[in-house]
């Protein structure tokens, strides 16, 4: 028998400090190559939309591009691009957040930028009315007129949960769009977009002492605003088996798709990590167990996945979140079959527990990932950022190699037996393109 696999933690360094105004900052320097990473994340997401704005959230990150105090629209693009670098941002569940990578000596034009934002972007009707229109095309395009748009991580959640904050659609109506107004915009920036309420992390090639002095003669000055009370956003687990169906008129096959709720991510994170490390159990290469039952045995399925999270951001969500599984299925394929069969695997996992080297090939190959995932910048100054944001601790993004190579078979048999169809909620595709 080969020896198991040793996986060690990786040693990126780690600064913590918050300015006076309540900014907190993460620093990570690598001398290694001349690029840093710039991460701006702030504690607002789309479990925090209200009633009747939905899709708020995702509209705000696109209306930070627009200007700025002191920046013209589309200053942002021009600076950054100019000085041979990238950016984006991206709206989550739990979070937002803004990034950008430059060659080195672009630190400070990066974070002149982002403080610049932070001050405020420019909120003007015009603007609104803009990114309003640019949302609905991304939607059509995203969502509408795509096969399986929004399948599953818009489709799952009004099954599986009860409240609007977990179930409504992140994206948003175009009703919901159309009525916002500049004043919902600065009553949610004013609300949301505070520096007591953010993280700025920055990763790779800087020195720590001439960083700090950039952080503060850009960020020092902004001003102060408190963070919002952090919302609870749990909710009463499935009592019972809840399952609905909807055609896609342009899907050309049959898919179905479960989820299951797990333990707190953040509260109790040793017992959430065994789900992460089962999701991959179940459907990671060619020999895992879904892959090969359903792919390669039955062939009731034609791709197989599994994952923690809506949005796949295991690390980076808070409670309530779920371990989803999804299968596209051939022409005429049946989801109930498709679900006893996983049922009928997650039981044999239970009953008789891992096949020999089974959980050591998993967590090689995702201790593996994790790694490669921390290679670049910004993979490390981004998921610090939201690591400090929600739990104060940036620094376990060195340890999750580690932490995931110590998972043992008894807690992922334990955690399969918990995923019973009495707590599932499914969904699935009937094609409307297939004729």
């Amino acid at each position: 028998m080969a020896p198991k696999i040793k996986i060690p933690a990786t040693k990126y360094p780690v600064e913590r400090f918050t300015l006076g105004n309540g900014l907190r900052v993460v620093l990570s320097p690598d001398r290694s190559a001349p690029v840093v990473g710039v991460a701006v994340v702030y504690d607002v997401g789309i479990r925090s939309e209200p009633e009747g704005r939905t899709g708020f959230a995702h509209l705000f990150e696109h209306l930070m591009f627009q200007g700025s105090e002191n920046l013209e629209k589309l200053a942002h693009f021009r600076h950054v691009q100019g000085a041979g670098g990238s950016f984006n941002g991206s709206t989550h569940l739990d979070y937002t957040d803004y990034f950008e990578v430059l060659p080195t000596g672009g630190l400070e034009r990066a974070l002149f930028l982002e403080a610049d934002r932070m001050r405020g972007p420019r909120l003007t009707e015009e603007n609104l009315r803009n990114q309003v229109d640019v949302v609905k095309e991304e939607i059509r395009v995203n969502v509408l007129n795509r096969p399986y748009g929004g399948f599953p991580w818009l489709k799952l959640p009004p099954v599986m949960f009860s409240t609007f904050a977990n179930a409504h659609d992140g994206y948003g109506s175009f009703e919901d769009l159309e009525s916002a107004t500049v004043e919902d915009a600065q009553g949610f920036f004013d609300r949301y977009y505070a520096c007591g309420n953010a993280v700025l992390s920055v990763a790779g090639d800087f020195d720590v002492a001439e960083a700090t002095a950039m952080i503060e003669r850009h960020f020092g000055d902004v001003p102060a605003r408190p963070a919002p009370e952090l919302p609870d956003f749990d909710e009463a687990g499935l009592s019972g088996e809840r399952r609905e169906s909807y055609t896609d008129r342009i899907a050309p096959l049959p898919a179905v798709a479960a989820g299951w709720r797990v333990p707190d991510p953040i509260g109790t994170f040793e017992d959430y990590l065994p789900y992460v490390v089962l999701a991959e159990v179940l459907t990671d290469g060619d020999a895992s167990r879904l892959v090969e039952r359903l792919i390669q045995r039955d062939r009731t399925a034609t791709t197989m996945g599994g994952y923690i999270g809506f949005m796949g951001d295991e690390y980076l969500v808070r409670n309530p979140t779920a371990l989803l599984l999804q299968a596209h299925m051939p022409p005429g394929g049946d989801a109930d079959k498709v679900l006893r069969t996983i049922d009928e695997e997650l039981d044999r996992l239970a009953a008789d527990g891992l096949k020999p080297g089974e959980l050591d090939r998993t967590q090689a190959r995702m201790a593996t990932r994790a790694l490669h995932g921390t290679d670049d910048v910004l993979g490390r100054a981004q998921p610090m950022a939201v690591l400090e944001l929600q739990r104060g601790r940036p620094g376990l993004l060195n340890d999750l190699p580690k932490l995931i190579s110590e998972v043992r078979e008894e807690q992922i048999v334990a955690a399969a037996a918990t995923l019973r169809p009495e707590h599932r909620a499914s969904v699935e595709v009937i094609p409307g393109a297939s004729s």
